[in-house]
C-alpha cells in the first residue's frame, strides 16, 4: 500500500494510482488501479524467477492520466545487495523523486593509458589516451536507445559517434588529452614536482547520453569519474565500471514530499551445485516416509525446526513430487497426526506440517484442475457484474434484495454443480492422498461415520476450492484482483460453498450473519449433502479410472505479444504486429484480439525448438523464436524479460517429447540473404548453436530436485541452533525419561534414539555442504578480478564479499 501521496492540483485532489515492479528500469508487473485515493491499498502478490542480472529492484507509483502519458509520482529503488536487509519484513519506504539523474543502469568498458611524449624541442609532456570500448545494459528511454559517450578532462569534451537502436553499443574510439605542460627533459619523475598535485586532482569524466530527437535535448544515462592519481602506479589501466548517477546537488527537496510505499520483499538466491553433491542429504530426506516413527525422519525434523511450517512444506513437497514419493510421505505424516488427534471435529484443522504439505501439493498438482473447473464461470462473474449483495445494510439504491438473492443463488448452484461433477478430472496424486487421509481417519475414529468425509472435505473445499473462489488471482484464474463489487460476490459464494462442503450438522448456525443463514435455507435440501458425499467418495477412492480419459484442451498461458509477420507470400510485408497468443496442451495460436478466430495455429507436435533470439537481429529486446518444420520460424517479442522466460519455458515443456526436436538452431535471424550468426547464405543451413537442454515433459511441474535440496540445506543451516537444541532434548529424554525439561517441550520426539541418529546425519550433511560452498566462494574469489565484466568497479556485492573474506581469513589466522 502507499500513504500520504501528494494531492492532485485539480479541484478534487484525489489520484488514480497504480504501482509497477521493475528490474532496474524494466517493468515486470503492474498492480490494479486504485481510484480516487491518496492512500491506495493494493494487497497484491507477485512472484517471479529472476531471469537476468540486475542492480536495483524498483517500485514506481504512477498516476493514471486519461489524455496524456501517465505521470510518475515517485519510486523506491532497493539495491540488490540490500534486499537481504528487508527480507520478509513489512517495511515503509520513502518515495524518491524520479529524474534522469537517478535512473542509472549499465556498465562501461574503458582503457586508459598515460604516456610521456618528447616534443621536437626535446621537452617532455604527458598525454592521456582514453579508449571507450563498449557499454552493456543501458536503459531504454521512451522505447529507444541511441547512445553516445562524451569524454572530458579539464576543458572541452570530445564525443563518440551515436550508435542507433542498441543498449549494448560497441564504440571502440580513442581520445587523446594533454595532461601536463612541457617541462625540461632532465626531470627524473614522470611529472613536474609542482604538477604532481595537479595531476592528482585531475579526473577524467565519461558521460553517456541518449541522442533524443525531442526538443528537450539529449537524455543523461549515467556517468563515470576517475581520478588520474591511480595511473601513477601503472601507466595503463583497463576495466569495466558500473555507471553512476550524477550528483546535481538537488538536495533541497524535502524527503517526505511524496509519501511512502509499504512493501514486503522476499528474496532468495540459491547457489546450486551439481546433483552428486546433494546425494547424502537428498537420500536422507527421501527415506523419510519409511522411517519409524515418522517424527524421527529428516523431513519431519525440518518441519519441527522451521519457524513457519510453510517454509519447510514448499521445498519438501516439490522434492517429493519430483521423485514420485509425495503420497507415501504425506500418508505417513498424516497418519501420525491423526493418531495424536483426540477429537474427530478438530481433524486437520491446525496449521501443521501435514496440512501445509497437502495445501502445497494441491496448489502444484491441482492448478490445471482448478482452471478447467472454475475459470469459465469466474470469468463470467468478473465480466457480467450482476448485483449479488444480500446484506440489507449494504444494498445500493435501486437494488432489489430478492433479485440479488436469486442472482447469488444461481451462481452458487452453478459453481456447486461444476465442482461436484468434476471428480473425474481430479489429479491422481490428490486422489491417492485423499484415499490415505480417509483410511487413517476412519480407522482412528471408528464410531464417527462422517469423519471419512470431513477429513477430505476440510482440504478440497475449505483449503482448495473456497480460497480459489475468494482470491482467483492467487490461483492464476484471473490476471488481477477483481474489483470491489465482484470481490464481494466471490466472498459470498466462497462462504456458501465452504459451508456446503463442510457437511456439518447444523448449517445455519455456522453463520454469524443472519442474512447468510436465511440465504443458506435454499441449500438445506438433502440432494446437496448427497452430491458432496458422492463427489468425496469419487475423489478418495484409489486407482479407479483411466487417467488418460478424453482430455479437454487445457489453457496454459495467454496474452498479447508482438510477432514478426512470417512473409509467406513472396512479396508480403514482414513487419511487426501485436497479436493475442494462446497456448493449450494441443496447439499454439494467435489472433488479432482475445476471442477472435485464430489467424495461425501451430500444433504442439510441430514445435521443433523454442529459443531466445539475439538482440542484434531486429535491435529488439526479449525476443524468442518458435521453430517449425521446413525451417519456418515465428519470431515473437514478449513485453519484458520475465514474460519472455515464462513463454520460452512453457513452450519448451509442452513440446519436449516431440519426435523431431532439433539439436541445433540459429541464435540470430536470416536477413538480407544470410544468417547473422554464422553468415551462412542458404536459408535451410542447419543451425550453428546447440539447442538448450530440455525441461521435464510433465507440463504441471517444472521442478529442479537439486535446487529444492539446496533450499532445504539453507533452512537447516539457518536453524542449526534449533537442531542442536533438539539433539540435547533427545539426549536428556533418553537418559532421564522423566518429566521433560520446559525448553525442550516444543519438539515432537516420539523415539529419542532414532531422532538423535537422524539429527546427527543431518548436521554432518549440512556441515559438508557448508564447507563445499565456502570452498567454491574462495576459489571464485581467487579467480575473479575486480573490474572484470562479471564484477565491474562499483559492484557493491563483490566489495562486501571481499570484506567478508578478509574478515574470515583474519579470524582463521
Amino acid at each position: 500500500e502507499a500513504k500520504n501521496l501528494p494531492t492532485y492540483p485539480g479541484p478534487n485532489k484525489m489520484r488514480d494510482c497504480y504501482c509497477t515492479v521493475n528490474l532496474d528500469q524494466e517493468e515486470v508487473f503492474r498492480t490494479k488501479i486504485v481510484e480516487k485515493s491518496l492512500c491506495p491499498f493494493y494487497g497484491e502478490d507477485f512472484y517471479c524467477e529472476i531471469p537476468r542480472t540486475f542492480r536495483h529492484l524498483s517500485f514506481y507509483i504512477f498516476d493514471r492520466d486519461v489524455f496524456r502519458r501517465d505521470s510518475i509520482i515517485g519510486k523506491v529503488a532497493i539495491q540488490k545487495e540490500d534486499l537481504q536487509k528487508y527480507h520478509n519484513r513489512d517495511t515503509w519506504f520513502q518515495l524518491q523523486h524520479v529524474d534522469a539523474d537517478s535512473e542509472v543502469q549499465g556498465k562501461v568498458h574503458l582503457e586508459l593509458r598515460l604516456s610521456e611524449v618528447i616534443t621536437d624541442t626535446g621537452v617532455v609532456c604527458h598525454k592521456l589516451a582514453t579508449r571507450v570500448l563498449e557499454c552493456q545494459g543501458l536503459p531504454i528511454v521512451n522505447g529507444q536507445c541511441d547512445p553516445y559517450a562524451t569524454v572530458t578532462l579539464a576543458g572541452p569534451s570530445r564525443q563518440t559517434k551515436v550508435k542507433k537502436k542498441t543498449n549494448n553499443p560497441h564504440f571502440d574510439e580513442v581520445f587523446y588529452f594533454e595532461v601536463t605542460r612541457p617541462s625540461s627533459y632532465n626531470k627524473k619523475s614522470h611529472f613536474d614536482i609542482e604538477d604532481v598535485d595537479e595531476v592528482d586532482k585531475m579526473e577524467i569524466r565519461v558521460d553517456l547520453w541518449n541522442a533524443s530527437n525531442l526538443k528537450f535535448g539529449d537524455e543523461f544515462l549515467g556517468e563515470l569519474r576517475l581520478p588520474l592519481k591511480f595511473l601513477r602506479q601503472s601507466s595503463s589501466y583497463e576495466a569495466w565500471y558500473f555507471l553512476q548517477p550524477r550528483d546535481n546537488g538537488n538536495k533541497s527537496l524535502k524527503p517526505d514530499d511524496l509519501g511512502s510505499l509499504r512493501l514486503n520483499v522476499v528474496y532468495t538466491e540459491d547457489h546450486v551445485f551439481s546433483s552428486d553433491y546433494y546425494s547424502p542429504l537428498r537420500d536422507l530426506l527421501l527415506k523419510s516416509a519409511d522411517v519409524e516413527p515418522v517424527s524421527a525422519s529428516a523431513a519431519h525434523i525440518l518441519g519441527e525446526v522451521c519457524r513457519e511450517k510453510q517454509e519447510a512444506a514448499i521445498p519438501l513437497v516439490r522434492l517429493f513430487l519430483h521423485y514420485g514419493r509425495i503420497v507415501p510421505f504425506i500418508s505417513a505424516i498424516a497418519n501420525a497426526e491423526v493418531k495424536r488427534t483426540q477429537d474427530p471435529n478438530t481433524i486437520f484443522r491446525g496449521n501443521s506440517l501435514t496440512s501445509k504439505c497437502i495445501d502445497e501439493t494441491m496448489k502444484l498438482a491441482g492448478m490445471h484442475y482448478l482452471q478447467v473447473t472454475l475459470k469459465p464461470i469466474i470469468d463470467e462473474i468478473c465480466q457480467v457484474h450482476k448485483p449479488c449483495e444480500i446484506d440489507p445494510v449494504k444494498l445500493k439504491d435501486g437494488e432489489n434484495l430478492e433479485n440479488n438473492r436469486e442472482n447469488l443463488r444461481q451462481y452458487v448452484d452453478r459453481i456447486f454443480t461444476v465442482i461436484t461433477k468434476s471428480g473425474v478430472s481430479c489429479p491422481t496424486v490428490m486422489c491417492d492422498i485423499f484415499f490415505s487421509l480417509r483410511e487413517s481417519a476412519a480407522k482412528r475414529f471408528q464410531g464417527d461415520l462422517d469423519v471419512r468425509y470431513t477429513a477430505v472435505s476440510s482440504f478440497i473445499f475449505l483449503r482448495f476450492f473456497a480460497p480459489a473462489i475468494l482470491s482467483p488471482n492467487l490461483f492464476q484464474l484471473t490476471p488481477h484482483h477483481p474489483d470491489p463489487q465482484t470481490s464481494r460476490t466471490l466472498t459470498l459464494i466462497s462462504k456458501t460453498i465452504q459451508t456446503l462442503g463442510s457437511l456439518s450438522k447444523s448449517k445455519s448456525a455456522n453463520f454469524k450473519e443472519s442474512y447468510m443463514a436465511t440465504f443458506y435455507d435454499y441449500f438445506n435440501e438433502q440432494k446437496y449433502a448427497d452430491a458432496v458425499k458422492n463427489f468425496l467418495d469419487l475423489i478418495s477412492s484409489s486407482g479407479r479410472r483411466d487417467h488418460k480419459s478424453i482430455e479437454q484442451p487445457i489453457l496454459l498461458k495467454e496474452g498479447f505479444m508482438i510477432k514478426r509477420a512470417q512473409g509467406r507470400k513472396r512479396f508480403g510485408m514482414k513487419n511487426f504486429k501485436k497479436r493475442w497468443f494462446r497456448l493449450t496442451n494441443h496447439e499454439f495460436t494467435y489472433q488479432k484480439s482475445k476471442g477472435d478466430h485464430p489467424l495461425c495455429s501451430i500444433p504442439i507436435e510441430n514445435i521443433l525448438a523454442v529459443e531466445r533470439l539475439e538482440e542484434e537481429s531486429f535491435k529488439m529486446k526479449n525476443m524468442f523464436q518458435v521453430i517449425q518444420p521446413e525451417r519456418r520460424v515465428l519470431y515473437i517479442q514478449a513485453n519484458n524479460c520475465v514474460e519472455a522466460k515464462d513463454w520460452i519455458d512453457i513452450l519448451t515443456k509442452v513440446s519436449q517429447c516431440n519426435k523431431k526436436r532439433l539439436t541445433v538452431y540459429h541464435p540470430s535471424a536470416y536477413l538480407n540473404g544470410h544468417w547473422l550468426c554464422c553468415k551462412a547464405t542458404a536459408d535451410n543451413t542447419p543451425g550453428c548453436t546447440p539447442c538448450t537442454g530440455g525441461l521435464p515433459a510433465n507440463i504441471q511441474l517444472d521442478i529442479d530436485g537439486d535446487r529444492e535440496t539446496e533450499r532445504i540445506y539453507s533452512l537447516f543451516n539457518l536453524y542449526m541452533p534449533k537442531l542442536e537444541k533438539m539433539q540435547e532434548a533427545c539426549g536428556s529424554k533418553s537418559v532421564y525419561d522423566g518429566p521433560e525439561e520446559e525448553e525442550y517441550s516444543t519438539f515432537i520426539i516420539d523415539d529419542p534414539k532414532e531422532t538423535y541418529k537422524t539429527l546427527k546425519l543431518i548436521i554432518e550433511g549440512v556441515g559438508t555442504l557448508e564447507q563445499e560452498h565456502a570452498q567454491y566462494k574462495r576459489d571464485k574469489f581467487k579467480k575473479t578480478k575486480y573490474g572484470s565484466q562479471e564484477h565491474p568497479i562499483g559492484d557493491k556485492s563483490f566489495q562486501t564479499y571481499i570484506r567478508q573474506q578478509s574478515e574470515i581469513s583474519a579470524h582463521s589466522i
